[in-house]
C-alpha cells in the first residue's frame, strides 16, 4: 500500500458531497392477518389508513441490521481459537408517529396490541364455551397464535432528493412489542406523537417482486438501468459493472474503462441500439 500523500480537495470532493440524507424515507405498512384486520376495522382502524396514512405519519424511523451468533471452534490450528457464525440474530425497529386527531394512530398501536392477547374475549375458532368480558373481577389473558397477528412485507424504503437511488427493507412476522407512554400537559400546545417498538422475524434488504427478479434488480443487485445510472453520473464503470452490463445486453460491447454523458447514454438506451465503449470513445457502428 503506498504511503499516505497530500491530497487536493478536488480529489475527494465529490465524494464527501455526493452523501445520502435522513430526512427523505417511506414506511408502508403490509397488509394484516384477515382475523387481525377484521378487529382493528371494527375499531375505526380500515385497511386504507394501515397502507397509506399510517407509513406517512411515521416521522422517524431505523434502517435495521441482523448481528450474527458466533461459537468458538478450538483445534484447526494449533493454539488458534477460530470464531463461527451459526445463527443470524434479527433485533427489533423502533417507529415513531404523530397522531392524527381521529386518534387512529393510537387505536392501531393499542388494539392491534390488544388483539395479540385477546384470547379470552375475542376467541378465534374456539371450541365450545364463550368469550369472557373484560370488565370480569377474574377476567384472565390467554395469546391469540401468532399467524393471526404478524404482518408480512412492511417496508421501509430510504431514497434521496432525487428518488432515483434507494434501498428497500422488507420485513416479515412483524408485530408490535412494545408502545411508550405518550405524554399531554397543560403547557404550551404541540404535535402529539406516540412511539413503539416492532419484533420481527427476519428481513430482506433489497426489492424482492417477481417483477424486480425479472429485472435482475432483486436483492440490491445491479440490474441494467442501475448501471447506467452510474455511468450516467460521469463515473467511468469499473471492470465488473461493465462485464454485468455486457452479460444483461450483449449487443452492447465494452472496452476496459468508458464513461459518458447522461444525455448520451440515455438516448442510445431509450433507442436500444448497439453501441460500442472502447476507452472512452463512443461507437455507434454494431458489433
Amino acid at each position: 500500500m503506498p504511503a499516505p500523500r497530500p491530497r487536493k480537495i478536488s480529489e475527494f470532493k465529490r465524494v464527501l458531497t455526493n452523501l445520502a440524507q435522513t430526512s427523505h424515507y417511506e414506511v408502508k405498512f403490509g397488509a394484516p392477518p384477515e382475523q387481525l384486520a377484521s378487529y382493528l376495522s371494527s375499531r375505526g382502524v380500515d385497511a386504507r389508513f394501515i397502507s397509506g396514512d399510517m407509513g406517512l405519519l411515521c416521522y422517524s424511523a431505523e434502517l435495521p441490521y441482523g448481528s450474527l451468533a458466533t461459537a468458538n471452534i478450538a483445534g484447526n490450528y494449533m493454539g488458534i481459537q477460530e470464531k463461527i457464525a451459526h445463527s443470524r440474530i434479527y433485533g427489533q425497529v423502533s417507529l415513531s408517529f404523530y397522531v392524527d386527531s381521529d386518534y387512529k394512530v393510537l387505536k392501531f398501536l393499542e388494539h392491534w396490541g390488544e388483539f395479540i392477547a385477546s384470547g379470552s374475549h375475542n376467541g378465534i375458532d374456539a371450541e365450545g364455551g364463550s368469550d369472557i368480558s373484560q370488565g370480569r373481577k377474574n377476567y384472565f389473558i390467554r395469546m391469540q397464535y401468532p399467524e393471526y397477528y404478524k404482518m408480512e412485507s412492511t417496508k421501509i424504503t430510504k431514497f434521496d432528493r432525487d428518488y432515483r437511488r434507494n434501498i428497500e427493507y422488507t420485513f416479515f412476522g412483524m408485530f408490535p412489542s412494545n408502545v411508550g407512554n405518550v405524554s399531554v400537559s397543560y403547557d404550551s400546545s404541540r404535535a402529539l406523537t406516540a412511539s413503539a417498538t416492532f419484533e420481527f422475524t427476519r428481513y430482506v434488504c433489497g426489492p424482492i417482486s417477481s417483477i424486480d427478479q425479472k429485472r435482475g434488480i432483486d436483492n440490491n443487485k445491479m440490474g441494467e438501468q442501475s448501471l447506467l445510472y452510474t455511468s450516467s453520473k460521469n463515473s467511468p464503470l469499473s471492470a465488473d459493472q461493465a462485464a454485468q452490463l455486457k452479460q444483461l445486453n450483449p449487443s452492447w460491447g465494452f472496452g476496459s474503462e468508458f464513461k459518458t454523458d447522461s444525455a448520451t447514454i440515455t438516448q442510445q438506451y431509450t433507442n436500444n441500439s448497439s453501441f460500442n465503449y472502447i476507452a472512452g470513445e463512443k461507437n455507434n457502428t454494431p458489433k
